[in-house]
């Protein structure tokens, strides 16, 4: 049995809903309200230590890490293939999946937080609010999350090195460009765990209403993200199991800062 513990909005847990789609394999679904702390619960904890989502449990065997549990559903379940056939287009493959775990993710944590996030879990009250905040492990999404994530909440776009996140964000949409400019897609010919691991981060700013950052110059990452919306395992991995408030706070709060986050890009 196949078995995710997952959210709603998590652009790591949306990888490997993707990959398990992708594949046609049947799982099931323990939602964990990440906006709540269901993630920071001593039972959660002992599945993963670092309080975050996914964790896949396969005939109970324990994978946590994103990128690990879509290697680890290739390689269990080959058909069909997520891998370039040759070497080479692994090892391309791998350069991308890398470059979302150590650049990519903590970049979008703090976009989603700055710009959404933090405006939701506002509404779970003073006393909630410092407790969520405090139940942040040491480590977790970077090494020094626990203390950067009460400064996103507090501070939002305004916050020390958001300008950074954002451009270096922007940065990986224009190396995607480039990189789509002689191959379909971003690792080769054939889609891969490669496409998979940036789809969840080109669908968040979708979800918070900045895809100005592709469509407006971008033709090819923007005809890339419309075959990945065409596949029919998107809406299943995206979209259903984002609860419409969530949504909705995402799509609004985010129209809202694209504003001040659009100065950012352009001051650049």
């Amino acid at each position: 049995m196949l078995e995710l513990y997952h959210h709603g909005s998590s652009v790591c847990a949306a990888k490997v809903r993707y990959t398990l789609n992708e594949k046609g394999l049947d799982w099931k679904g323990h939602y964990i309200d990440i906006l709540k702390g269901e993630q920071f619960t001593p039972e959660y904890r002992k599945l993963n230590e670092k309080a975050v989502v996914p964790t896949l449990v396969h005939d109970s065997k324990v994978i946590v890490e994103s990128t690990v549990c879509c290697e680890y559903i290739d390689e269990v379940f080959p058909d069909p293939a997520l891998q370039p056939a040759d070497a080479y287009g692994r090892a391309q493959m791998r350069l991308w999946t890398k470059a979302v775990d150590e650049h990519l993710h903590p970049v979008c944590g703090e976009i989603t937080f700055a710009c959404s996030h933090r405006h939701t879990i506002a509404r779970l009250g003073k006393e909630k609010l410092e407790e969520f905040l405090a139940s942040t492990p040491s480590i977790s999404v970077t090494p020094a999350w626990h203390e950067r994530k009460k400064v996103l909440v507090m501070q939002g776009l305004q916050a020390p090195g958001v300008d950074k996140s954002l451009l270096l964000y922007d940065r990986y949409l224009q190396k995607m460009e480039d990189a789509l400019a002689d191959r379909k897609w971003v690792a080769g010919e054939t889609f891969s765990l490669a496409d998979i691991g940036l789809a969840p981060y080109v669908n968040r700013l979708d979800m918070m209403s900045m895809s100005d950052m592709w469509t407006k110059k971008r033709p090819r990452v923007t005809d890339w993200f419309e075959r990945i919306k065409a596949r029919p395992t998107f809406r299943t991995t995206f979209l259903d199991w984002c609860p419409p408030d969530l949504t909705n706070d995402l799509k609004t709060f985010g129209a809202e800062s694209w504003k001040d986050a659009r100065k950012i890009l352009e001051a650049a």
